[in-house]
């Protein structure tokens, strides 16, 4: 079995029966028209309210011809940063402990690659919902990203990644996780398909797959049950709830993800040269002080 294209059904299926309002997030109400591909709006998951947003990977937006299947284009990265912000402004006056959750159903083979995108700012407006998505985190919202089917590059960057956990349903829900393809590195690098092929098999930085995602930090945990999804959604949201609540930020997210893939030996060398970089920026900073 696999979720492929079923973002609104796994909406369902980890939120309360019935509780889902689509284009609402607190008093704010989104225009359903532009970014039709993406779903966002109010929930409750286990009693509690939370803010959903999800890929549509059955709609085609009629404005941009690249944005489909789930693809992630302007009007699409847009509409996911309002419906965080939307969320910041309903709760900008509670206390961390009473910030609503965001979570996150990532279900996207890329960002749209057309000209017309790039012309009119597509990069500006994924960056625009990664910048959300970081400070709603740093703000106390739990944010958990549930990767259900294609978790590829510069979309998975920003609708998943800046999440404060990210779980992953299993390789054999034909989970499709990975940067670039293979074949469209091979031809980049300029080197042998066939050699990279090889090293796939050992080297995570070249290879796709859960496990692979997972050795080098980019998924927290690995869902084997798919009928586990909603109680495993609760549990990583109670887990970054707790870890704002202690200040330790740096536990969560990005940082918190690189830190445990270093430990888990598949970033091995990303802490030597962290400690460069923070040698040399401390050399600049005492030679700034001198002069």
């Amino acid at each position: 079995m696999n979720f492929i294209g079923k973002g609104r059904q796994v909406i369902e299926m980890i939120t309360d029966p019935g509780t889902f309002i689509e284009n609402k997030v607190g008093n704010a109400e989104l225009s359903p028209g532009p970014g039709p591909g993406a779903v966002v709006g109010t929930a409750k998951c286990g009693g509690q309210v939370i803010t959903m947003i999800a890929n549509d990977a059955k709609q085609q937006n009629p404005r941009f011809k690249v944005v489909y299947s789930g693809i992630i284009g302007l009007e699409e990265a847009y509409k996911m940063a309002e419906a965080v912000y939307c969320t910041m402004a309903a709760d900008q006056a509670e206390p961390v402990a009473g910030k609503r959750p965001i979570v996150l159903i990532v279900d996207t083979p890329g960002n749209a690659p057309g000209k017309l995108e790039e012309i009119v700012g597509m990069n500006k407006a994924t960056v625009a919902y990664q910048l959300a998505l970081a400070e709603a985190r740093k703000q106390g919202h739990p944010t958990v990203a549930l990767v259900i089917g294609r978790a590829i590059s510069g979309a998975f960057l920003c609708h998943g990644l800046h999440a404060g956990k990210v779980l992953c349903l299993a390789d054999k829900f034909n989970i499709m996780i990975h940067v670039m393809p293979v074949t469209s590195i091979a031809r980049i690098i300029k080197m042998p398909l066939a050699v990279l092929q090889e090293r796939v098999k050992s080297n995570p930085v070249f290879a796709s797959g859960v496990t692979f995602a997972y050795q080098l930090g980019a998924v927290d945990a690995v869902l084997e049950d798919s009928a586990a999804m909603k109680t495993q959604v609760l549990a990583a949201i109670s887990s970054v709830r707790s870890a704002q609540l202690r200040g330790e930020y740096s536990s969560i997210g990005p940082e918190g993800r690189l830190q445990a893939a270093i430990e888990r030996g598949g970033r091995k060398t990303a802490g030597i040269v962290m400690k460069k970089m923070r040698e040399e920026a401390d050399n600049i900073l005492r030679a700034l002080e001198i002069l």
